[in-house]
């Protein structure tokens, strides 16, 4: 493996940007991970995941072609905390357990910066496993519309989802950098560049003293 790989979790609300963030890191030359990606490989039809959530939930959880309808999925655990508690038992572990092969296997093929998008990391506490946190805030009018937006729902359907999360403010105060993204995009890539570039600081300083 590549000791020298720096590990930075990118983690916040939903519709924060944390997928903007992680794209322009990409861009950068990280090596990026995306667990929304994992969970939907956790969960292909098939898998134990996926045959545990059918079990638990029924056929109406099962799109036409076999794969999991993640919206009506998401409907039914919003305001339902013993079917969201089920739902991640289902699926936490199996997402973990890729996010590992995934960075071993960045580390093996000698990248040295491996950034994973984890919406969850301060509710499953895995923030210990990466070197560095960058959380991604925004206003809460400007998160509940690009959710509206993008999921197609209202916005109080919305507001049940940011609800289920845990609070923007307590994420803020966990954070070792903090990108706010309640501006352009153009903003947002400005400062994940002045991030990127502390990293590659700290990372120079590391080796000349090495």
């Amino acid at each position: 493996m590549n000791a020298s790989a720096v590990t930075i979790a990118v983690t916040g609300g939903a519709g924060s940007g944390k997928s903007l963030v992680c794209n322009r890191f990409r861009d950068l030359g990280a090596a990026v991970i995306d667990c929304d990606e994992l969970a939907r490989e956790a969960v292909a039809p098939g898998s134990s995941a996926y045959q545990r959530i059918v079990a638990y939930f029924g056929k109406s959880v099962v799109c036409a072609d076999g794969a999991l309808n993640r919206r009506q999925l998401r409907r039914k655990i919003v305001s339902d905390n013993s079917a969201r508690s089920a739902l991640n038992g289902f699926v936490h572990p199996e997402i973990i357990r890729l996010m590992q092969e995934r960075m071993a296997h960045a580390e093996t093929a000698g990248n040295e910066m491996i950034v994973v998008e984890v919406p969850l990391l301060f509710e499953l506490g895995l923030e210990d496993r990466f070197d560095a946190v960058i959380v991604v805030s925004v206003s809460t009018e400007a998160q509940l519309q690009r959710l509206a937006d993008r999921d197609h729902i209202s916005l109080d359907q919305a507001r049940a989802l940011t609800d289920t999360q845990m609070p923007d403010a307590q994420k803020r105060r966990k954070a070792m950098f903090l990108i706010e993204n309640n501006g352009s995009v153009e903003d947002l890539i400005r400062a994940v560049d002045a991030v990127y570039k502390k990293f590659c600081q700290k990372k120079t300083k590391k080796t000349e003293s090495a």
